[in-house]
């Protein structure tokens, strides 16, 4: 290899691992990404949890997916947009961790909505395993049912954080809840380990999410049956979008 192809070679390199970088430079890509490593979407579910129009939402998506962080599958009459590798999920936790390490302002924000509110440590994904094997162990599924029945940890229960009051009297008392939700900034998992703790129960966090479980190649389970297409289409079929961002 002369120099001179040498260098072209190591230019064509830099210019396509910028490209991934340009494409990162926007939070709202950012935040689209986070969603689909929970599972898959259509274009009005993921405009309503961003407060995104369908149209924004849509030109998002398709960046994306000419970075090939992004595809789609058809489905019916609907088109579901998933992570097109699970090799994303890494590069989104490079990312955090880069920032909570080097900008004050992240690990502030860190420690006022996570670390502060749940002074407990966390259970990591290793502990959590064996303890799932020997059976001491129950795991609560606190995202949404819908990201639940995409995939979840095998053995584990769907109890949303929001309709957690109502599942108290199932959760026993005389083994220690472990909750999880969508990765290590997600406050569900904060939210439900105080309240059951007021309550009286002994409960923990898991230290990492559904993704980054799935992404180290633990087991992970689907809703019963047709139980996670079912519950895609009935959220498709629901009210369109917003066409109006709500503001952040």
């Amino acid at each position: 290899m002369t120099a001179a192809s040498h260098r072209r070679f190591k230019d064509e390199l830099y210019a396509a691992w910028a490209e991934i970088g340009k494409v990162l430079a926007s939070p709202r890509r950012i935040e689209l990404l986070d969603l689909l490593a929970q599972g898959e979407r259509t274009v009005e579910q993921l405009a309503r949890e961003t407060g995104l129009t369908v149209n924004n939402t849509s030109s998002h998506l398709n960046v994306l997916k000419d970075a090939r962080l992004a595809g789609t599958r058809r489905e019916a009459q609907f088109i579901f947009h998933h992570l097109a590798d699970d090799g994303v999920v890494p590069l989104l936790r490079a990312v955090q961790t880069i920032a909570r390490r080097r900008l004050p302002d992240v690990d502030r924000l860190a420690r006022t909505h996570l670390d502060e509110r749940d002074e407990v440590e966390p259970i990591g994904a290793a502990e959590l395993q064996r303890r799932l094997r020997k059976g001491d162990v129950l795991v609560i599924d606190v995202r949404p049912a819908l990201e639940y029945d995409a995939g979840h940890i095998e053995g584990a229960r769907s109890v949303p954080v929001d309709e957690l009051r109502a599942h108290l009297a199932r959760l026993p008392k005389d083994r220690e809840i472990v909750a999880y939700c969508r990765g290590p900034y997600c406050v569900f998992a904060v939210e439900a380990v105080q309240y059951l703790r007021g309550k009286g129960y002994a409960a923990r966090r898991l230290d990492v999410g559904l993704p980054d479980w799935r992404a180290s190649g633990r087991a992970i389970a689907r809703g019963a049956g047709d139980a996670a297409p079912s519950a895609l289409h009935m959220a498709a079929r629901r009210q369109p979008a917003r066409t109006r961002a709500r503001g952040r």
